[in-house]
């Protein structure tokens, strides 16, 4: 069986979810977030692109309906042992079949917590859940119940954790010995992934973004490649993947002779990471820590580049993004614990210039404050 935690672990993270549950009122809990079944059983697939649902009631009892793709893969990865399958058909509805299931798990009448945030609920499949069990129970929202557990790393995901830095430093230094002028951008982005597989790594939960040129200035994956220019930028956001545990780097690489407009941007990326990460401090909201960014770039006049949030958490994450709860914006009221893991990033985007200028990396919260989990130097970029 391919479980990556004991066990016991597996069954303390259900108990503090059941705990969670009854101090909500909740009788019971359906998961459609693939992250919310790997972090509570271990079941690893990306069948959660149809209907799926992990059902945990409040007695601790459970039951995976899924299709019969990933009979075969429940039962290698995970503790699941009630697992059913609803059948491919015309007309299916693996929502009535559900109810069914509820049924009989005495679950008619009762309080139902749902993940209505969650990529593999589709707003149809929402639609149908929601008529299949009209009048047969009560569905309320509780789509960060088990994400606001699984923020707080245990020591076994903290391991992870620093293995997928590791994956990361190593994808940036594949990265960096193939780009020169004239490099392809796909043997770049090839070098990258590369290094963390051969490092035993996973793939991302989104892919690598790169652009250059014009396109330094985006920051998103987009399809097309082209060839880095004499005069040039690069952008690269990334993130080494281990037991789907992520840990992330962003950085614009400059490409012959360097700007100094783009290298003053480097200089104040360099200051406001460094403001994020003193204000990333337990018993503290999260918020300061994109107060901490603003306050570094509007205070040089680059605000107008800036973005409106500047990281998130990482963890255990599934296809389509690497992007966990919660983000760091302004006003957001989380409280930051030892154990968090929080990707920061700094971004300047000047249209007017049209020069970019990216710098993050990955923080573990401990009892001091952040703690940088890449070895990868903060000093600008140049390949000649």
């Amino acid at each position: 069986m391919a479980l990556h935690f004991s066990r016991e672990e597996l069954a303390e993270r259900r108990a503090r979810t059941i705990a969670a549950m009854q101090a909500q009122g909740l009788d019971g809990l359906l998961m459609f977030r693939q992250e919310s079944m790997y972090y509570l059983t271990g079941y690893d697939t990306f069948g959660f692109v149809f209907f799926q649902c992990l059902y945990l009631g409040s007695d601790g009892r459970m039951v995976l309906l899924t299709r019969s793709a990933d009979l075969r893969q429940a039962q290698q990865t995970s503790v699941i042992a009630d697992i059913r399958i609803w059948v491919d058909r015309d007309g299916a509805s693996p929502a009535t079949e559900l109810k069914t299931i509820l049924d009989e798990f005495g679950c008619k009448g009762k309080r139902l917590g749902v993940e209505w945030e969650a990529y593999g609920l589709t707003a149809r499949n929402g639609r149908r859940l929601s008529d299949a069990l009209d009048g047969f129970c009560r569905l309320e929202e509780a789509s960060e119940l088990v994400s606001g557990l699984r923020i707080v790393k245990s020591p076994a995901e903290i391991v992870y954790v620093r293995k997928a830095a590791e994956l990361t430093d190593a994808a940036l230094d594949a990265g960096m010995a193939v780009i020169r002028p004239g490099a392809e951008e796909g043997d770049v982005l090839a070098a990258m992934q590369g290094a963390v597989f051969k490092g035993g790594g996973d793939y991302s939960g989104n892919p690598f973004i790169i652009g250059s040129g014009e396109s330094a200035l985006l920051c998103r994956y987009f399809t097309g490649r082209r060839r880095l220019d004499a005069q040039d930028q690069l952008t690269l956001e990334f993130a080494g993947a281990y037991r789907l545990y992520h840990s992330a780097l962003m950085r614009t690489v400059r490409i012959g002779k360097p700007v100094p407009r783009q290298m003053d941007m480097h200089a104040a990326c360099k200051e406001a990471l460094h403001a994020c990460e003193a204000a990333l401090k337990p018993g503290e909201p999260i918020g300061n820590v994109f107060d901490a960014h603003a306050r570094v770039f509007d205070r040089l006049g680059l605000g107008a580049h800036r973005l409106n949030a500047c990281g998130y958490s990482l963890g255990a994450l599934f296809q389509p993004n690497w992007m966990d709860w919660p983000m760091l914006y302004t006003g957001n009221p989380v409280i930051a614990e030892p154990g968090m893991v929080f990707f920061i990033h700094m971004i300047l985007m000047d249209s007017d210039s049209g020069l970019a200028m990216t710098l993050g990396r990955t923080s573990l919260v401990n009892d001091r404050g952040a703690e940088p989990l890449s070895k990868a130097g903060l000093d600008p970029l140049i390949v000649g």
